[in-house]
């Protein structure tokens, strides 16, 4: 099928573009395997203006029925190849399913970085988790680790205190990196305890569940600490390794380089959010969404421009 813009990613980003594009009159398409991207994993969203404290997966859901209701399309799949054709570009999808379009629009956002120990893929799911939104009602009256220092990291950690009998917040830095806001609810709640200068080096568990974790240096005397899960926090990685053969220039962490107007280096294509270069001076919701207002500008003056 035959669109103005395909927007590849259905985060905060996404679906801003897909909504600015809608107003433009651009017929558009949004091609994303999680609506709301990893915003779905905040049990709650303190800054986004004039809705304090709402969950991730409400303001989620929330921007996806606007696109809707503005007439765009969701698609549930992944975009696998992006290639260039004569006057148009085509997205291929992990089925194989293929879409054509004047210009795209990436929002690809991030994908959660692991840990890479001992243990950590042999566990998941048995205890190791990347969602504490999704699993922390598991861990009633339980004990919990979770590494991280970030925002994302310390509302997990508080989300975490509301059903866990402990929570050990073990960051790698020697102190937390989060607003002011959440490190004084950190240390106000008597749940958590926090683990300075020190990392996991390896996750052990026994029939199937996770059972202990392995510490770089001593806490209370000892390297080894007693959980019932892990909860990883500690960022996220671009996916773009699949532009490569179209010749998007991307940093040396792989995120696509843009100017202010959100273009690339090749015409036609533009880029927002969490994906761009210019997510390293702030990476927010509010930051992605103007962005992805910017990209469907500019979008729709190119089309002028032709």
């Amino acid at each position: 099928m035959n669109y103005d813009v395909l927007i590849i990613g259905a985060g905060p980003a996404g679906l801003t573009s897909s909504i600015y594009a809608s107003r433009y009159k651009l017929s558009n398409l949004i091609i994303g395997r999680l609506i709301g991207g990893t915003i779905t994993y905040a049990h709650k969203i303190n800054n986004f203006p004039g809705l304090p404290g709402i969950s991730g997966v409400e303001l989620s859901q929330k921007m996806a029925d606007q696109v809707r209701t503005l007439g765009a399309e969701i698609l549930g799949e992944e975009v696998v190849l992006i290639e260039k054709k004569d006057s148009f570009f085509e997205a291929v999808t992990q089925s194989q399913k293929k879409y054509q379009a004047g210009t795209i629009i990436l929002t690809l956002g991030t994908e959660r970085r692991k840990l890479n120990i001992p243990g950590e893929s042999k566990y998941l799911g048995k205890g190791v988790s990347y969602c504490t939104t999704c699993d922390a009602p598991f861990f009633k009256d339980k004990t919990a680790v979770l590494v991280g220092g970030s925002n994302a990291a310390c509302s997990g950690a508080l989300h975490l205190a509301d059903f866990a009998r402990v929570v050990y917040l073990i960051y790698r830095k020697s102190a937390l990196r989060a607003e002011p806001v959440w490190v004084e609810e950190i240390k106000s709640n008597p749940k958590i305890k926090v683990i300075y200068d020190t990392n996991l080096t390896e996750i052990l568990g026994e029939e199937n569940r996770v059972k202990q974790v392995k510490l770089d240096k001593p806490y209370e005397d000892k390297t080894t600490l007693e959980t019932d899960g892990v909860f990883v926090e500690i960022g996220g990685t671009p996916s773009t390794g699949f532009l490569k053969p179209l010749g998007i220039e991307l940093d040396l962490e792989g995120y696509i380089k843009v100017n202010d107007k959100m273009e690339t280096n090749i015409k036609g294509i533009f880029a927002a959010g969490d994906v761009t270069t210019k997510s390293l001076v702030l990476s927010q919701v509010i930051t992605a969404c103007a962005d992805g207002a910017i990209a469907a500008n500019t979008a729709f003056d190119y089309f002028k421009s032709k």
